[in-house]
């Protein structure tokens, strides 16, 4: 007997009041505020350690603080989205990132010690963190609300587009910032990014979810822990190559590390471009164990690689792979909760991402110290294949 709670119409008509394709202002907002989430991530390391003077492990307890605070705060964020609506939740969202930008900003003032400075700014990321679980949850049960469970596959893969693509301008145009005109500047597009979003989530029709029975957290939980968990041994290869992979490269002597994002980038984009409508079609577990086989494969190429090419390539593969897992999952997800719980599920289902790059990072730097760099990408490929592994048994499992 199948054990989900829901079954989404799988039909290709929209039902009455919701879209063909997923919100354009809803993404559009989407990626405005994320821009706040990849604007500070290569500031504030170099504030931290080279204009405040602390050592390389408040820089780690600096920027782990915000993951702490997301994470702990997702379920939360899942029931103002379940209750409130996800504009409701994007909009709190994009408040307390917009005051974490401010906060950021105000670190630098020259008045200030290194101490108060640091303490500002642990505060500001605390406050980033918090804005970053509901807004980021609000806007991806908002957009499926959008279009409608039958569509929630491709639903949330624009809304991985968009916070991709937030990402990857996000991260160089702080920088651009930071050299051109100082971290107040980076910082005070921190907090201008998430006021043109909810600029344009004001303007934007709320769509609601279904109402109903709504299930407490733990519960939640307790019914998408297969997928989550797949999730999260999915990003550990991800994880890997955000992490270690110019270090990689160097001990090589390899010279483009910088293209192994760029790599990975196409091959997820391009994926979820063309397919993105694959998990509301044919299946979230068959596109899942699909892409996870992938991913697999990528890893083991980085892992293998005698040559610069072979490395990116490998990269590509694993993008390839990484691009559907989410949307794949998440669509399964949905059907194991009540309507009134998308919300929720959603936030529980981002946690174990947010646990995954959490953890990744510490754990492959003890591999890469005992066994090398390139048993990172060993351990990521293994990660896939137990991913997949867990997946093929929870498909078993609802059929």
């Amino acid at each position: 007997m199948p054990t989900s709670i829901i079954e989404p119409a799988r039909g290709t008509t929209p039902a009455a009041g919701h879209l063909r394709r997923p919100s354009v202002a809803v993404i559009a907002a989407l990626f405005a505020g994320y821009l706040a989430v990849g604007l500070p991530l290569p500031v504030m390391p170099l504030f931290v350690h080279d204009k405040l003077g602390f050592s390389n492990v408040i820089v780690g307890l600096i920027i782990g603080i915000q993951f702490l605070a997301t994470v702990l705060t997702r379920g939360y964020a899942g029931a103002v989205a379940d209750r409130k609506g996800g504009k409701r939740a994007a909009l709190q969202g994009a408040a307390f990132c917009a005051l974490g930008g401010l906060l950021y900003a105000a670190a630098a003032l020259p008045a200030l010690t290194p101490a108060a400075s640091l303490a500002i700014i642990a505060t500001g990321r605390l406050a980033a963190g918090f804005g970053e679980s509901q807004f980021v949850t609000g806007c991806v049960s908002w957009s499926i609300a959008s279009v409608g469970a039958q569509r929630a596959g491709l639903s949330m893969s624009w809304t991985g587009i968009a916070m991709f693509a937030a990402l990857a301008i996000g991260a160089p145009a702080g920088m651009a910032l930071y050299q051109q005109w100082g971290f107040q500047t980076a910082m005070a597009a921190c907090a201008a990014a998430p006021a043109v979003a909810a600029a344009i989530a004001i303007a934007a029709r709320p769509y609601h979810a279904a109402g109903g029975q709504r299930l407490p957290f733990r519960r939640v939980i307790a019914q998408i822990w297969r997928e989550g968990l797949g999730l999260m041994l999915q990003g550990v290869g991800l994880a890997g190559l955000t992490a270690f992979a110019s270090l990689y490269f160097a001990a090589r002597h390899w010279g483009n590390a910088g293209l192994v994002m760029t790599a990975f980038g196409i091959g997820f984009i391009a994926v979820r471009l063309v397919a993105g409508h694959l998990p509301d079609k044919i299946g979230g577990y068959r596109v899942a164990l699909c892409s996870l086989a992938i991913e697999a494969g990528g890893q083991l190429m980085v892992w293998a690689a005698t040559q610069e090419a072979m490395a990116l390539a490998g990269a590509l593969v694993t993008g390839l792979g990484c691009a559907l897992i989410f949307p794949a999952l998440g669509v399964e997800a949905l059907k194991r909760v009540p309507p009134a719980n998308r919300g929720s599920a959603m936030g529980a289902f981002v946690a174990f991402l947010d646990i995954a790059y959490g953890v990744s990072g510490p754990l492959a730097g003890m591999i890469a110290a005992r066994a090398g760099y390139a048993a990172v990408y060993l351990c990521g490929a293994a990660c896939a294949a137990l991913g997949g592994a867990l997946v093929f048994a929870a498909s078993r499992q609802q059929h």
